[in-house]
């Protein structure tokens, strides 16, 4: 029964929209790598505060649901750049899509199946869960070495959301798949601020093999540094834009958009044949 019911749950998910679907153990979740790292930090908790203002982070406690998580995955590939053009709230047309799946599958599983659901928010300093991990977990690909979701289809390009249910199902991960064996780290040599050049985390100091990149070399101050600049250049060009009747800015609504770089992503082969 809990088979059925997961698999109408995950076929219900892509008939919504999403590219991708997969469900993980609660369990599971709560051990990933990722809550590992911050457990070296003294934090014991279901959601933790913002990995981007260390002293900051606080305990967000998850409901007490114990059963399954339901990872999505909406493709964002690069020729549809707009899906991640960001306003200076952080919203995305490509996040409003992850939103819209994620209420419209949580209140269908409620109202067939009685199940109780949790829709998680997308940051973790609000209570939302690591989706990388989850999304392994359940099945939709692997961590690369880029310290994204690699997935078997679509290689990084996707965008994730998920959602706690009451309820033991059948998962359908981990899967038996490392794209990053033979590759050549495209994806490291693209990064324009070399995150990737130095070792910042040790397996010792970590307490886990699982390390960010895979081999602890990626550097999220650098990643930070280019989503900076990209803020920046945004900004730079609302300030150059000429005034219609000293009102509003003449530039188009997509031009004022922050345009984050994505260049890892776009330079992984992994995908390239199905998208």
């Amino acid at each position: 029964m809990a088979e059925d019911v997961g698999v109408e749950i995950l076929s219900k998910a892509e008939e919504l929209g999403a590219t991708l679907a997969g469900i993980a153990r609660v369990g599971l979740v709560r051990q990933s790598p990722s809550h590992q790292l911050l457990r070296q930090r003294g934090l014991e908790v279901d959601g933790i505060g913002s990995l981007m203002r260390m002293p900051d982070m606080h305990e967000v406690k998850w409901p007490h649901l114990t059963g399954s998580a339901v990872v999505i995955a909406v493709s964002h590939p690069e020729d549809k750049p707009e899906l991640d053009w960001a306003t200076e709230s952080g919203d995305t047309p490509g996040n409003r899509v992850l939103i819209r799946i994620n209420r419209e599958l949580a209140r269908w599983v409620e109202e067939t199946f009685a199940i109780k659901v949790y829709r998680l928010p997308y940051s973790v300093e609000e209570g939302g869960a690591f989706l990388k991990d989850a999304a392994h977990l359940a099945g939709l690909g692997s961590v690369g070495r880029n310290n994204l979701l690699v997935t078997r289809e679509l290689g990084p390009r996707v965008r994730l959301r998920g959602m706690l249910l009451d309820a033991e199902l059948e998962p359908t991960g981990p899967i038996p798949f490392d794209p990053c064996a033979d590759c050549d780290d495209l994806c490291r040599k693209a990064c324009p601020q070399n995150a990737f050049s130095r070792t910042v985390l040790s397996p010792d100091e970590a307490g886990t093999k699982h390390l960010p990149g895979r081999d602890g070399s990626f550097g999220r101050s650098a990643c930070f540094r280019q989503m900076v600049i990209d803020i920046e250049n945004a900004g730079a060009g609302l300030n150059d834009v000429s005034m219609e009747g000293g009102s509003a800015p003449s530039r188009r609504a997509d031009e004022a958009r922050i345009k984050y770089c994505r260049q890892c992503e776009f330079a992984c082969p992994v995908g390239r044949q199905t998208e």
